[in-house]
């Protein structure tokens, strides 16, 4: 199971948002190059990186940070980088790839506007990633601000069919609160893909990184860890033995 610590960047700065509300911010680096660095030096391989300023539509200033931010992670040596985050057009797509983004991330495109999202796996293949987040069974957009008014059983399953093959997977209401993850609900929705998920929201010890585990590979490809990490919970060497 490949184990994704988080970077989530405002304005160029490393933070962590509670259930993705903006006004529920903490600030953990102004470098988020030496964090990337500090996790592949404790052993990771990959990092999950989410572009709050391109998702919550903030200002030229913001995004052109986080921009500068992503091409430096990407140059971190050893570190592969998924990011998401506002990928609404295939520019936006030709853009992170520029900036050496290994895996991109769409989200709110699989319900707003499927035709592009399906050219971009058509045409991007599996640099491309499905991402969906969901509260309470329904599948949230924008930044999770709105309601999609589709069921996320419903949009799991036109992903293959929309040529994905890869799926991060929130729940919401766990986001951001270590409150601990619900496996069972991560095997339904692999089971509705049709492939393995990557786990996102609520991890709290290394207890849910070892049920997600233990799952298998048909399950769960990965699990997407930030607050636990930042605040202690444990430590990654000890999060990557649980996820071996």
């Amino acid at each position: 199971m490949i184990l994704f610590p988080a970077i989530d960047l405002v304005a160029g700065r490393v933070v962590r948002l509670e259930r993705g509300e903006r006004s529920r911010m903490d600030v953990y680096s102004d470098d988020p190059a030496a964090v990337a660095a500090s996790f592949r030096d404790a052993g990771a391989s990959w990092v999950h990186v989410v572009d709050l300023s391109a998702t919550l539509e903030e200002d030229g200033a913001a995004r052109a940070a986080n921009d500068a931010a992503i091409r430096a992670i990407c140059s971190v040596p050893g570190i592969s980088v998924d990011a998401g985050g506002g990928v609404r057009d295939l520019a936006a797509v030709e853009r992170l790839a520029g900036l050496g983004v290994r895996r991109i991330a769409i989200g709110t495109a699989l319900v707003r506007d499927p035709a592009f999202a399906a050219e971009a796996a058509r045409r991007y293949g599996e640099l491309v990633v499905a991402d969906v987040a969901a509260r309470g069974g329904e599948v949230r957009v924008n930044g999770w601000r709105e309601g999609a008014a589709i069921s996320a059983d419903e949009l799991v399953a036109r992903l293959a069919d929309l040529g994905y093959r890869h799926l991060v997977f929130t729940d919401v209401a766990r986001d951001g609160m270590r409150c601990g993850v619900d496996a069972g609900a991560y095997r339904h929705v692999a089971e509705v893909a049709g492939f393995p998920v990557v786990a996102s929201g609520g991890i709290a010890s290394l207890g849910d990184l070892r049920a997600l585990a233990a799952l298998g590979p048909g399950v769960i490809e990965g699990a997407i860890t930030g607050r636990a990490l930042y605040e202690g919970s444990f430590s990654l060497e000890d999060a990557l033995d649980a996820c071996a």
